[in-house]
């Protein structure tokens, strides 16, 4: 059986976490997160935001494990996904699913992020029936070199255990008075070292930093695109990770988890902003040259679905087939949406929204 390599610390570490170059990246990355909650707040329909964002956070946390899609192979397989031409695509989306799921836990629970909500969660993004790890042997490697790096826990009840003491320092805030931002670095160390589950660790861990950062209310819902900054970044990651077992360097991890946040909440900001602002010019232009098929349910139908279909639109609009059918060939006819076909299914692209998306993001 092999040995862990580092001991799994009581949260918060006896180590001084708050030195000055920590306070100063935490002054940043709270007014950037600031600025976003505000900006959100300015969408009139929440679940634009929940359902296009979580999509591109899917996409950037998986490409850190190495899966890897288009956008457009993403958003094809979120409208048909009966398709199995796109493997990568399909597990994004169980990514964007998994995340969905913890927010609706959040408010089942009354802001609670309980071990349960954690373990739904690794079971619908990896399609098991399991949970915590049971059989030993797990190891962390250098993807390069193959080298073991890190033994997480090995022991079952020692897993449960310190996960046990996890989601108690996640949900009493008594426990800890430092700012929820710094908590959220070293909950995600903490969850990322224990490494509780086969498979999946990075990306639950991941979708944990913003549903703490909603629970604690410095979002009002779970927008911030955190991935991204890693996926750039991911060397540092693991470096900075791997540095804290090492020698104790908590100052160097936090930091580094603040100017993610402060990174990621001005490209998320730039992107609501974008949305409300096509949102703005799209409206005016319905109202100006289609008044007969204006409305708001149409508008948000448009944003939240950037690949839209007819059964989308039958549902939100409560139209028939032949109506909304109708309706989108008209769109289309105007420039609106853009139309295609994937075999006997058509679809449509708003085409400046996923524009939006890859000139902010810069990935295909």
């Amino acid at each position: 059986m092999l040995k862990p390599t580092y001991i799994i610390p009581t949260l918060p570490p006896t180590a001084e976490i708050e030195t000055i170059p920590v306070l100063k990246a935490l002054a940043r990355a709270s007014r950037a997160l600031a600025d976003l909650k505000g900006q959100a707040k300015t969408i009139p329909n929440q679940g634009i935001l929940i359902d296009t964002l979580a999509l591109q956070e899917a996409k950037a946390s998986s490409e850190v494990e190495n899966i890897v899609t288009t956008q457009d192979e993403l958003f094809q397989a979120d409208i048909f996904p009966d398709d199995p031409q796109s493997p990568a695509a399909k597990e994004v989306a169980l990514y964007r699913d998994a995340l969905r799921l913890g927010y609706a836990r959040l408010g089942e629970t009354g802001g609670l992020i309980p071990n349960s909500a954690i373990i739904d969660m690794f079971r619908l993004l990896k399609g098991r029936s399991d949970g915590f790890r049971v059989t030993p042997g797990t190891a962390l490697k250098n993807e390069k070199t193959e080298e073991i790096v890190f033994v997480p826990p090995q022991d079952a009840r020692e897993i449960v255990t310190h996960m046990t003491a996890l989601e108690r320092f996640i949900n009493d805030d008594g426990l800890s008075d430092l700012d929820p931002l710094i908590k959220m670095a070293l909950i995600h160390h903490q969850f990322e070292s224990i490494h509780p589950f086969p498979d999946g660790n990075g990306r639950i861990g991941r979708i944990l930093n913003v549903l703490y950062l909603t629970r604690t209310g410095l979002l009002d819902i779970p927008v911030l695109y955190l991935s991204r900054f890693i996926t750039r970044n991911k060397a540092d990651y693991y470096q900075h990770l791997q540095d804290v077992r090492d020698t104790g360097n908590w100052e160097n991890w936090v930091i580094y988890m603040l100017e993610a946040v402060a990174e990621t909440s001005a490209t998320t900001f730039e992107i609501v902003t974008g949305i409300r602002q096509q949102m703005a010019d799209v409206k005016h232009r319905l109202r100006y040259e289609l008044p007969k098929i204006y409305s708001q349910e149409l508008l948000n139908n448009l944003f939240r679905h950037p690949y839209t279909r007819i059964e989308y639109l039958q549902k939100d609009l409560d139209v028939s087939r032949q109506t909304a059918a109708k309706y989108l060939d008209t769109l289309a006819e105007r420039g609106f949406v853009e139309k295609h076909r994937s075999g006997k299914n058509n679809y449509f692209i708003n085409i400046a929204l996923v524009k939006l998306f890859l000139d902010v993001s810069g990935g295909p």
